[in-house]
């Protein structure tokens, strides 16, 4: 059984309003197969597409009626960005009273036998929408699609590192840190259990690069409007 170090970070999701020309873009240069498309996301009046890279996710978002949070992002950034990011953690009763004792609001909750998911406040974790997620097993992703519900695969590769941008990093990556229930950074990153990072940096809020890594990759970098996708080699 391989094993899954806890927190990580499982998925990233950027947005669009074309979500058909973009979705080609990045499995042409990911790799990756066909995409799983989640029919609950109609509820907030969206279309997805999840895009499975090595054991992480990079979902695309893009609004089917007007007056969706997604269209209010597309329009603060002027186009294609980065949205969110989705962290898998260990235990979420722990996770709950730890939320709570930051005074971090739980706005949206999923819970189901294998899953629970989160969505944080956005005010009260700066920079991205972010989630924070439980797996049963640790190794599968119930918002990969059926393929990946309820087991893991033996797959090699995935999310290494995100760029967030805020006005305050160091006070950002103690609050990121806090959440995924790491111990406080002594500066403006944010260092996972399997090597994973989030960097820091001053700017306008948002996700301004998500990077993967795979075996054999050539690394390239790909514009996804003002967030950068950075394909990496492992090594």
């Amino acid at each position: 059984m391989t094993l899954v170090l806890l927190p990580r970070i499982r998925q990233a999701v950027v947005v669009t309003r074309d979500l058909e020309p973009l979705l080609t873009r990045l499995r042409e240069r990911l790799g990756a197969p066909e995409p799983y498309r989640d029919p609950g996301v109609d509820r907030f009046g969206l279309r997805n597409a999840v895009l499975s890279v090595g054991d992480s996710f990079l979902e695309v978002l893009t609004p089917d009626r007007p007056d969706t949070a997604v269209g209010r992002h597309l329009d603060r950034r002027g186009g294609d960005a980065g949205y969110m990011v989705m962290l898998q953690v260990t235990d979420m009763d722990a996770t709950r009273a730890r939320l709570a004792d930051l005074g971090v609001r739980v706005v949206f909750e999923v819970k189901l036998p294998d899953a629970v998911d989160l969505h944080l406040h956005p005010h009260d974790v700066p920079g991205a929408l972010v989630a924070v997620d439980t797996m049963d097993p640790p190794g599968s992703w119930r918002w990969g699609g059926p393929e990946w519900t309820g087991r893991a695969l033996a797959t090699r590769g995935g999310i290494a590192g995100l760029t967030v941008a805020v006005p305050d990093p160091p006070t950002a990556a103690r609050r990121w840190a806090a959440v995924a229930g790491l111990a406080a950074p002594a500066g403006p990153a944010v260092e996972f259990p399997a090597g994973q990072r989030v960097d820091f940096i001053t700017g306008n809020p948002g996700l301004v690069r998500i990077a993967f890594a795979l075996p054999g990759a050539v690394p390239e970098s790909l514009a996804i409007g003002d967030t950068t996708l950075e394909i990496l080699e492992t090594p």
